[in-house]
């Protein structure tokens, strides 16, 4: 019996033990995560609920050996609105099961929707959910939920606090700029910290609150941070990382051996910064700001927003969760019957210099790895193409390494080319350079008509290399009316180095991309109409004059996820 069989049963067990009724069984013959031929596009291990809109994540956690993902959620239709507290449980965030949503619109104080929040730990025992609502007046407002019962590993009920609101738009706050509260993080003064985002006087911000008792809270006389180069800052995220190690760090841990990271989502896309945080002042000093010249980091360079952190104690990591949107409209989205799905869940730590963040996978994906096919040391000359066969190409993990004999030869750039996105959607996957662009054609058909390229290009920039990571969309599909955008990010790459590294993971609609030491990533939907189940194919290419060496590929196809939906159990009635 398969270990993802015995997950879903001892779960059963606990579910039916806790008083909740089971309405999907343990056979995979009920798995709602099944891609029936009239839903091409649903993925098989990325999560996402069994129907209808989801976007953001809010606050995900791990509590008594379970893990917990609470995500906005209309429970009523495949676009957004009604927007309540999905939730889901996982033993190893990769099998789940969906509960029934927690938190919603029911109160004046969140009437009009129960928006993203966070989960803070007040003690070992005792979580608590921060989220915003729309009142009756449509104002943002900042409320505070608890579980109705914190013995219970799977927090089935919460419950909405007497003193909601707890965080009004008043003064200067504009109460349609108000909204998302972070995890909060406690001092050595027992007080607590929690930050909201904003726009005031055009400023994008993220507005500071203290509290003793998390009830009653003081607005700062100053923004943790502003900038006045973004708009509005929606699901800010602050913690800590460590400057020399690669274990994750908890939210209110706070020493010497600690940078913080700052996120913030604006303009599609979540941005962060680095720099050094002062508790006793609640000052942060900035390493650069956001949208410095050279240096604009994100999380994801593609389809991936409005992200949140949170620290596994139980394995010493962080983890960072994104919402990936869809790229098709909104009447695809309401035949299909759902919208949205989350990005796999990746590690998240410092990089070895310092200077940015580094993302991976979460190692338990790798559970679902098989029929694995590999080989060493091929040369892939330039203008040169092959299939990788022998797995599953629509729903495949691939790691590919190529070495670079010829990287002296690269052709040089302008310094003044600065727009990576620019740069990859005029030197698409078509147009042919010296060394590059060769990668991975994924999600492509047998004649190539369709096809998704993530590709490197190398150039030469004043004395250093400039690598160009693309994922080009242009010919993704032969349907019309799709968002078919090509992303692109420049790739850090140490002196020395002859080597560059991509993963990709592949599932129907979704292609998420890492850089071998997950510098950067990028995150595309596509929506095949050939290159669909098995008449999806991958290869690799060189579109270059110059070779490359394949010295080392890897790739697996993927098992499902076992996804199961359950729901209380019905009281009997009683005539």
């Amino acid at each position: 019996m398969e270990i993802h069989i015995l997950w879903a049963v001892g779960l059963c067990f606990l579910l039916v033990g806790d008083g909740v009724e089971v309405e999907a069984s343990h056979q995979p013959s009920r798995n709602i995560q099944s891609l029936p031929r009239e839903q091409p596009y649903r993925t098989a291990y990325h999560f996402q609920p069994p129907k209808n809109w989801m976007n953001d994540p809010n606050g995900p956690m791990c509590y008594k050996g379970v893990y917990h993902l609470f995500y906005q959620y209309n429970p009523y239709a495949a676009v957004w609105g009604n927007i309540s507290w999905g939730h889901s449980i996982s033993y190893d965030l990769v099998n789940w099961v969906h509960l029934e949503p927690d938190i919603n619109p029911s109160e004046p104080f969140d009437i009009n929707g129960c928006w993203s929040g966070s989960t803070t730990f007040l003690s070992e025992e005792k979580p608590a959910i921060l989220y915003t609502g729309a009142d009756l007046k449509k104002r943002q407002v900042q409320n505070l939920a608890v579980p109705k019962n914190a013995s219970d590993p799977l927090l089935i009920e919460w419950v909405k606090s007497p003193h909601n609101p707890l965080l009004t738009p008043i003064d200067d706050i504009d109460p349609d700029n108000f909204r998302d509260p972070t995890t909060a993080w406690q001092g050595p003064d027992k007080v607590w910290r929690v930050i909201v985002g904003s726009k005031i006087k055009g400023r994008g911000m993220a507005i500071l609150y203290r509290s003793k008792d998390f009830v009653n809270w003081t607005r700062s006389n100053k923004p943790l941070h502003s900038s006045t180069k973004t708009g509005m800052w929606e699901c800010p995220d602050f913690y800590p990382v460590s400057i020399n190690s690669k274990n994750g760090v908890e939210t209110s841990a706070q020493d010497i051996f600690t940078k913080h990271v700052l996120k913030a989502s604006f303009k599609d896309c979540d941005h962060y910064i680095l720099g050094n945080y002062t508790l006793k002042t609640d000052n942060f000093l900035v390493d650069t700001d956001f949208l410095d010249t050279g240096f604009d980091l994100r999380y994801d360079y593609g389809k991936f927003y409005a992200s949140k952190t949170f620290y596994d104690s139980a394995k010493k990591r962080r983890i960072l969760w994104g919402w990936v949107t869809e790229s098709d409209s909104e009447s695809d989205d309401i035949r299909k019957g759902w919208s949205g799905i989350q990005s796999i869940p990746r590690s998240i730590v410092l990089s070895r210099t310092g200077q940015q963040l580094v993302q991976w996978p979460i190692k338990e994906i790798e559970k679902l790895r098989t029929n694995k096919v590999s080989f060493d040391s091929k040369e892939l000359k330039g203008g040169s193409i092959f299939e990788v066969s022998g797995i599953t190409a629509s729903q495949a993990d691939v790691e590919v390494s190529f070495d670079l004999p010829n990287l002296n030869e690269a052709e040089s750039i302008d310094p003044s080319w600065v727009d990576p996105q620019l740069l990859c959607s005029q030197k698409e996957a078509s147009v042919k350079g010296t060394l590059g662009p060769f990668g991975l054609l994924v999600l492509a058909s047998k004649d190539l008509s369709e096809q998704t390229a993530v590709f490197f290009r190398i150039f030469k920039r004043n004395d250093n290399y400039a690598v160009l990571m693309c994922s080009d969309q242009t010919r993704s599909s032969l349907r019309d009316g799709l968002d078919k955008t090509t992303y692109g990010a420049f790739v850090s790459m140490d002196p020395g180095d002859r080597k560059i590294s991509l993963r990709s993971l592949i599932d129907h609609s979704v292609v998420e991309s890492f850089d071998g030491e997950g510098r950067t990533c990028i995150t595309a939907r596509v929506y095949p109409k050939l290159a669909i189940d098995k008449e999806a194919y991958l290869y690799v290419f060189n579109n270059g004059t110059l070779s490359v060496r394949i010295s080392k590929l890897s790739a697996w196809s993927m098992k499902r996820a076992q996804i199961f939906p359950i729901k209380k159990r019905r009281k009997p009635q009683i005539n």
